[in-house]
């Protein structure tokens, strides 16, 4: 069948939807379908237009058998509400021509955010007489107001129509946790129009590897107990916990801290390191994503931190790559979030109150010095992952979805088993 894919975010982009919907691309190419891919010039997370791609307003590529094309994104590096706005708008003014500009598609799957990207994709549905597949990633307006992101009541109300608009035109809405489900249902939206497909992880890329490896020697972490956090740093975070938690245990020489995400943000936590006198925290840049597997081994501990205003059903990506690592969790998170349900139901982790130093840091001290339990948490987390966040399984559910909706019948094929990593992403 013939996929247009509409994302945003796409390949070379490091982290969050980006590696998921390039994985997802080129497993469906592999697979033998016709897969293109609407996308803006890559910019995350510095929020700035690649280098090669600057000046640019087209530009097509050919990867690993899926074609993409991008087009002109007007971006500012420290936006307000309006540039946010006029960055949406960018994208879907620019990406129409690009959008035209190839064979008429089966199926359109769209990701959401940004959301102002429905209307695009519901006009191509219309002309093209096929059905949308709205993949929500992420709930909006909902999520940017709850963590003080978005404040003006006009713009509150208008995403919110947006929201409803493209709830109501999807011919199928795919949603990454059972706890969004709950969300669309109380907002109206119809049980049958709704399927579950989680995030997933290439668990044939990220395994359990042994922990003394070339990148822990590299950043002199040798012989010493790991708590690592890696992934984007955002408002809905609140690493400054983390800092904390590192201050309270660094009267124990054995036991580091590594923070690893953008530079930006970094260089507001060095300041709070500082301030705390946390001198066994490591912070560095994003690491090359073909030493994401060393990377993620290197830990005795993988965080996942929110605060505690961060509502109910956001799913971080890195709770499934941390899974896969067969590293034990400590989950900062809200108890009755999808986190938690999730690292909860995984048995491969420590749930405590978010927000709070003291329990973080009594947590990781917990899991130092009771390697049996390590080793269990590890053992669990990994094969919850196999059995739930695998590519394989996802990709099996995308494609019976899509047969399903264009009424075909899928012709079974050998799982794909292996996904190389992109060649210089970065995560």
């Amino acid at each position: 069948m013939h996929i247009l894919i509409y994302s945003y975010n796409y390949y070379p982009e490091p982290i969050g939807i980006a590696p998921l919907m390039t994985e997802l691309a080129e497993g469906l190419a592999q697979r033998g379908h016709q897969v293109r891919v609407i996308t803006g010039m890559p910019n995350y997370p510095q929020r700035e237009i690649y280098e090669e791609y600057k000046g640019k307003w087209y530009v097509t590529e050919q990867k690993n058998g899926v074609t993409i094309q991008r087009s002109y994104l007007r971006i500012k590096s420290k936006p307000n509400l309006i540039d946010r706005l006029l960055l949406e708008l960018s994208f879907i003014f620019t990406s129409l021509p690009q959008a035209f500009n190839g064979k008429k598609p089966d199926l359109i799957l769209l990701t959401i955010p940004p959301l102002l990207v429905s209307l695009p994709a519901t006009l191509l549905s219309w002309i093209y007489q096929c059905p949308v597949v709205l993949n929500v990633q992420d709930i909006l307006p909902e999520a940017a107001v709850r963590v003080g992101l978005m404040t003006n009541k006009l713009m509150i109300r208008f995403c919110e129509i947006i929201e409803k608009f493209a709830y109501k035109h999807a011919t199928k809405i795919s949603v990454i946790a059972e706890g969004f489900r709950d969300n669309l249902i109380g907002k109206g939206v119809s049980a049958k129009k709704i399927t579950c497909i989680p995030n997933w992880v290439n668990v044939n890329f990220i395994r359990p590897l042994a922990k003394k490896n070339a990148w822990r020697t590299a950043h002199q972490l040798d012989n010493k107990f790991v708590v690592m956090y890696s992934g984007n740093i955002a408002l809905t975070q609140g690493l400054e916990t983390v800092i904390a938690a590192a201050a309270y245990l660094r009267h124990i020489p054995d036991i580091s801290f590594v923070i690893i995400g953008e530079s930006t943000a970094l260089s507001r936590l060095q300041k709070y390191c500082l301030s705390c006198g946390a001198d066994n925290v490591l912070l560095l840049p994003l690491q090359p994503r073909e030493q994401l597997p060393q990377t993620l081994a290197a830990a005795d501990v993988s965080l996942v931190v929110q605060k505690s205003n961060v509502i109910a059903f956001n799913m971080p990506s890195k709770i499934p790559l941390a899974l896969a690592s067969g590293r034990p969790i400590v989950g900062s998170v809200p108890a009755i979030g999808t986190a938690a349900k999730v690292i909860r139901e995984s048995g491969g982790g420590i749930i405590v109150e978010p927000e709070s130093p003291e329990a973080l840091a009594a947590a990781v001290l917990e899991i130092y010095k009771n390697p049996t339990l390590a080793t269990k948490l590890g053992y669990q987390g990994r094969k919850f992952a196999e059995e739930y966040f695998s590519f394989e399984q996802a990709i099996e559910q995308y494609e019976d979805l899509f047969f399903e909706l264009l009424g075909k019948k899928r012709i079974k094929l050998a799982p794909v088993t292996k996904l190389s990593p992109p060649e210089s992403v970065k995560i």
